[in-house]
């Protein structure tokens, strides 16, 4: 089983943020945005990670609706104090168009987690849900190779979560999500790179089929939410991962348990998707 704590990393995510250490006009500001905003654990974790690596700094969640991002980046713009900007859901696609230069992977994607200010003033993005991901899945000795996987939800951290899954080696993909035309263009990109087996899940998904079952949609937020997969058929071999981390212990991931799965939580891929976020960000030039 998985312990939330079981690492430095995230021993930092979840240290207290004391905003009387060096909060000051040199403080240097970075926003998260989403919609919602409630749920993310961006702002305490990355201000105490960046802390720790000795930068005087402050995550602020934004809690900005699709139609208002274009406002909200007009008007970070202008801000000289602001070095970087995280996005969540459901901005992850839209926010390239944001992005003066995008790493080769979020433009792969056609999606971003992380920007961060040029010299120049402008955007680079670049996208770590899925390496997060896959390097939490190693933390709790998950070999991918070969492994037959199923992806549930192909949005922005879906696809990354994907696109790291093929190119740790698994054997084969599926992928499914309500927008059966985003699952299939998700597909045809995967195909591209020539890793394994990708294809669209089928209707009736059968989970004893699967080594690795990963939930990347929302689904496990509200407590009246259906589990992604009918559980009772997975078998104990399986790694079982979910990226919600609220609530921390999602009823999808203490049902896999139940059955005797080792999982990764969206708590334990935070934090090492926080790793990655901070020393993107600890490059941007103020």
């Amino acid at each position: 089983m998985t312990s939330p704590s079981s690492t430095p990393a995230e021993a930092v995510a979840a240290t207290p943020v004391s905003l009387d250490e060096g909060l000051s006009g040199a403080t240097r500001v970075y926003y998260i945005v989403g919609d919602p905003i409630a749920q993310v654990r961006s702002p305490k974790g990355v201000t105490a990670a960046m802390r720790e690596a000795g930068r005087d700094a402050l995550v602020v969640p934004a809690h900005v609706a699709p139609a208002d991002l274009a406002a909200f980046f007009a008007g970070v713009a202008c801000m000289r104090n602001v070095d970087g900007v995280i996005i969540t859901v459901p901005h992850k696609f839209s926010a390239t168009e944001f992005c003066a230069s995008l790493s080769e992977q979020a433009a792969f994607l056609g999606a971003v987690n992380t920007l961060r200010r040029t010299p120049d003033g402008g955007w680079h993005g670049d996208m770590f849900d899925g390496a997060g991901f896959v390097a939490a899945l190693a933390d709790e000795g998950c070999d991918l190779r070969g492994k037959h996987a199923l992806l549930v939800g192909a949005g922005g951290a879906g696809s990354a979560i994907a696109q790291a899954l093929v190119n740790a080696g698994v054997g084969s993909l599926d992928v499914w999500d309500n927008d059966s035309v985003r699952a299939g263009s998700l597909v045809e990109r995967l195909a591209t790179l020539g890793r394994g087996a990708v294809r669209v899940a089928a209707s009736e998904v059968a989970a004893e089929s699967f080594d690795v079952v990963v939930n990347a949609s929302p689904m496990g937020m509200r407590p009246d939410d259906p589990l992604p997969i009918d559980v009772s058929r997975l078998p104990a071999s399986a790694f079982v991962g979910d990226v919600v981390t609220k609530p921390p212990l999602t009823p999808f991931i203490a049902a896999a348990r139940a059955r005797g799965c080792k999982t990764v939580t969206g708590t334990q891929m935070f934090t090492r998707v926080c790793d990655r976020m901070v020393e993107f960000l600890l490059d941007s030039q103020a």
